[in-house]
């Protein structure tokens, strides 16, 4: 299938290879000469414009976008819409919030022109083990783009989930979830990292518990990886980025009414490591210092 494929950075151009594994023919753009050359190294054909890109492809279309969400998403969508033709598909593979979605689906079917909202999982690992798609939209589009997706995801890994907007509703939701598990296997791990006298290995506990245990799983074949090469994460500084579905799903449970405890603590620890020191700590040893006399530890020359 011929596709054009906008987007080359971790995750597109590994995309736009995988594709080109399955036989598929590449039209791609991004406005990185460098990333433009790896693709053609790889056997896609670039160019140098949105433009030049749909002139390339014959109708009926299918662009793929791999760019960041937010303005960047939505500028280019702006510049492919009057260069589109009706009976185009395009497809958001990237991180965009689910009401946005739900917004282009319509705008674009006024046009005439499909609108496939993708949400993708698999990380840099995504090109030798396949992207999880989680597909929202027509159900026609779906089907026309499925030897795409079938090529970029593991057996099972895609489905259509719903109409415009719900792919990266599902998205936003498993990203949700995975804040809670990242903060559930960290602060297990910091708390036999602090029982000192039991020396353990967690790179071996890790390797352990993915054998037959219920808390068996990929992350935690990940945390074998950097507990070998760091047992101790010296080199690793404690400060956690987001890229918005954590909040996301935060304020969906909050207009829902619906209780997301572990979730929403997650993302605030994420908020929490990036302060290199927190006044709010400060604030709590102040007033235990005030109201117990318990002692308050002082910095040097704060005497």
């Amino acid at each position: 299938m011929k596709i054009g494929f906008v987007g080359l950075g971790k995750m597109g151009g590994n995309m736009v290879k995988r594709l080109l594994r399955g036989g598929h023919v590449i039209v791609a753009f991004a406005p990185s000469k460098e990333s433009r050359e790896e693709a053609e190294g790889s056997g896609a054909h670039t160019v140098a414009s949105l433009k030049e890109l749909v002139e390339r492809l014959e109708s009926p279309r299918v662009v793929w976008l791999m760019v960041p969400a937010g303005k960047v998403t939505g500028d280019v969508i702006d510049t492919l819409i009057p260069l589109l033709e009706r009976g185009d598909i395009l497809v958001d593979g990237g991180n965009s919030y689910y009401k946005d979605s739900m917004a282009r689906a319509e705008l674009l079917k006024a046009k005439g022109i499909f609108f496939l909202d993708a949400g993708t999982s698999g990380g840099i690992w995504g090109l030798r083990e396949g992207y999880c798609l989680m597909v929202g939209g027509e159900e026609d589009a779906f089907k026309k783009v499925e030897p795409v997706l079938k090529d970029l995801a593991p057996e099972n890994g895609y489905a259509h989930v719903g109409p415009g907007g719900s792919g990266h509703f599902v998205k936003m939701v498993h990203n949700g979830i995975e804040y809670g598990l990242l903060e559930a296997y960290a602060e297990g791990f910091e708390l036999m990292h602090a029982r000192k006298e039991f020396g353990l290995d967690l790179r071996k506990i890790a390797e352990l518990w993915n054998h037959g245990s219920v808390v068996r799983s990929w992350l935690l074949d990940l945390s074998v990886n950097i507990f070998r090469e760091d047992p101790s994460l010296e080199s690793v500084k404690g400060y956690v980025a987001d890229t918005g579905e954590g909040k996301w799903t935060v304020v969906e449970a909050i207009e829902q009414g619906i209780p997301a405890p572990v979730i929403t603590l997650s993302l605030l620890q994420r908020f929490r490591s990036r302060q290199e020191s927190s006044f709010s700590a400060k604030v709590i040893a102040a007033l235990r210092g005030q109201f117990g006399g318990h002692e308050v530890r002082r910095r040097e020359g704060n005497q």
